[in-house]
């Protein structure tokens, strides 16, 4: 049998036949479709594709939120042999643009959040010979776009065509190949321009079967989709690791726009039960913020309760594979136990009654945050991936697992930390993190250079990653390469852990990046949480910039008494001086991408001056321009 997506829907099409695979929120409640018809509607989808002229490696683009009809289309691409490029719904319309020209597409299926972008370039898609695909119908009264198809006029016609296409369409899926590319999925631009990384049927079957198995993922589970689809940790086990163990997909309610997305999750959780949910820092953090926020509101014994059963908590833990002396826990149980009694079962409620745990990637996720999740009874199993491994590298398994780490390597995938002459480091040193296994990507689309330059002749890809892997066998990712600090001496360091400090430590910083450029000290720059600070001043009756700038300074170095932290960090990489930034980083200003990362290189083109400033012993001794930034903001 040939190690497939193909084939692997097709098994859960008789294993699972019908169990639900996906679920769509509508006007009359959650509408389901199982395996079986999944894999029919697919059949019935590329039918059409085949008929309307798509040929082999054609590539079709699909731009939408993550919905029922994006799965079956993209099996449906598959079978016909062509190619899936799926876009993230947070692009511009000339980000799509740019996208769709390179990759060299034919087809574009969009849902109606995102058609406003598509309209807006169709003149410049239609000369490149570019049809659009629409999943959604027009509004009532509003007329059907000229030269554009219809998803549910597809579908239909594909089950009335089937017989007279089924032999060609059954001819196609025999010859589809282990290493036919599947989907180009684009990088998200952050240390330069997008590349195309083309992942092949091998690279997806083996990523999902070894997740599915490291992780020991039961049959039947189910999980609330809040991640978009093209995101490559969401791609990987919301449609493919789901078809090997009957995991059920419902996706988060986005009728009425991307907002409204956010704004249902909570609803949806409680209406969906999930056994666990996929996310990513950017999510758990903001789960944190309104938790603590929720707690304060409370105030009085509740919220004193929460903080001593929370940091409490934490210690009775520890890491989570090194437990704390007998005599420790013992006296932190008492009031880790009062809270686990009272507050912690209330917060749970606020995830379902079902919600086991969450499975973290997308970026690093911080030490407190896992400490924090874990102590309130929903543990974040953190993991580790690059969409160039299809994504998933290492994850930490409930059994067993380490705060502070993204857990041990699959089975399957070779993971050496390298230094940078090529040589293999001891355990506990930090190096280069390399992988190797059949989850690695064919290569870039059309950029033979740059796959060259990040996967060597054996097939190893360089990840771009610093890390370490310790002597118990745990990975620990300490940043990007290419987002490394280098001092006036020339020493190096990655600037991440520090950032993630700062943020994780402070009540009132939502963002921070280190810059040390060749420099005798470390700067750094900061956006504040403008909701928080307005609630300090309103609650203090402060009148004036210097009062607020003293509350930030000393937030911003509370990392440094933190247990978590305390002289973790050497000191010359401690930031000597910051600036407070005028707005909060955000995609509309292009600071951060669709998956929320920071895009570094863009803020500090961004800030350039202020950063020279800061490098001078006239702005770093001086707060005028921080108070000046105050002053807008606030006052």
């Amino acid at each position: 049998m040939k190690r497939t997506v193909l084939e692997m829907l097709s098994a859960a099409a008789v294993n699972y036949k019908d169990n639900t695979y996906v679920s769509d929120k509508t006007d009359s409640g959650w509408k389901s479709l199982s395996f079986s018809q999944v894999e029919e509607y697919s059949s019935f989808f590329a039918a059409s594709l085949i008929k309307e002229g798509v040929q082999k490696d054609d590539k079709i683009a699909v731009i939408s939120e993550g919905r029922s009809s994006w799965i079956i289309s993209e099996y449906a691409i598959l079978k016909t042999r062509a190619v899936c490029v799926p876009l993230s719904v947070k692009l511009q319309s000339q980000e799509i643009a740019f996208r769709i020209e390179h990759s060299e597409t034919k087809y574009v299926i969009v849902s109606k959040n995102c058609i406003p972008k598509i309209l807006a370039i169709k003149e410049q898609i239609s000369a490149l010979g570019v049809r659009i695909i629409y999943l959604d119908e027009p509004d009532s009264g509003e007329k059907e776009f000229s030269n554009v198809l219809y998803y549910d006029k597809l579908l239909e016609s594909g089950r009335e065509n089937f017989q007279e296409i089924r032999q060609e369409l059954n001819q196609r899926i025999s010859l589809v190949e282990e290493n036919d590319t599947v989907t180009i999925s684009y990088t998200s631009g952050t240390t330069g321009n997008p590349k195309g990384i083309m992942l092949t049927h091998l690279n997806y079957w083996s990523n999902s079967h070894d997740a599915v198995q490291y992780f020991r993922l039961e049959e039947n589970l189910k999980t609330l989709i809040i991640l978009p689809l093209d995101h490559a940790f969401a791609h990987t086990v919301g449609i493919y690791c789901a078809a090997l163990c009957s995991l059920s997909l419902y996706f988060t309610d986005s009728r009425g726009g991307m907002r409204n997305q956010l704004k249902n999750i909570p609803l949806n959780i409680k209406e969906t039960e999930p056994d666990f949910i996929l996310t990513v820092p950017a999510i758990t953090g903001n789960f944190i913020k309104k938790i603590k926020d929720g707690m304060a509101q409370k105030g009085g014994m509740a919220e004193w309760i929460f903080n001593t059963g929370l940091k409490n908590g934490i210690l009775y833990f520890g890491d989570g594979f090194q437990k704390p002396s007998v005599w420790k826990k013992i006296f932190r149980y008492p009031f880790y136990a009062l809270a686990e009694k009272t507050v912690f079962p209330e917060i749970r409620k606020t995830f379902g009654s079902r919600l086991k745990f969450f499975i973290g990637g997308g970026a690093m996720l911080d030490i407190k945050q896992q400490q924090f999740f874990n102590c309130i009874g929903i543990p974040v199993m953190q993991g580790y991936g690059l969409s160039e491994a299809a994504p998933i590298i290492s994850v930490n398994q409930r059994h067993r697992h380490k705060f502070g780490s993204s857990g041990g390597t699959l089975l399957s995938i070779d993971c050496k930390i390298l230094d940078s002459e090529g040589n293999e480091l001891p355990a506990g040193k930090k190096g280069y993190i390399t992988v190797k296994g059949l989850s690695v990507m064919k290569g870039y689309f059309k950029n033979e250079k740059a796959t060259a330059e990040v996967i060597s002749e054996d097939r190893r890809l360089n990840t771009g990653d610093l890390g370490f892997i310790d002597e118990d066998g745990f990975l620990f990712v300490t940043g990007r390469e290419k987002a490394v600090l280098i001092s006036a001496d020339g020493e190096k360091y990655s600037p991440e852990e520090i950032e993630d400090a700062v943020v994780n430590c402070s009540d009132y910083i939502s963002n921070c990046v280190l810059y040390n450029d060749h420099c005798k000290y470390t700067c750094a720059l900061i956006t504040l949480d403008n909701t928080r600070i307005k609630t300090y001043i309103s609650k203090h009756n402060i009148t004036s910039p210097k009062k607020i700038l003293e509350v930030v300074k000393k937030s911003f170095y509370a990392f440094q008494s933190d247990d978590s932290y305390k002289n973790k960090f050497p000191k010359q990489w401690i930031p000597s001086v910051f600036a407070v930034l005028p707005e909060s980083f955000s995609e509309q200003n292009k600071m951060v991408n669709s998956t929320m990362k920071v895009v570094r290189f863009k803020v500090l083109e961004c800030y350039k001056d202020r950063l020279e400033r800061m490098n001078t012993p006239e702005g770093k001794n001086s707060d005028e321009e921080n108070l000046q930034v105050l002053q807008k903001l606030f006052f």
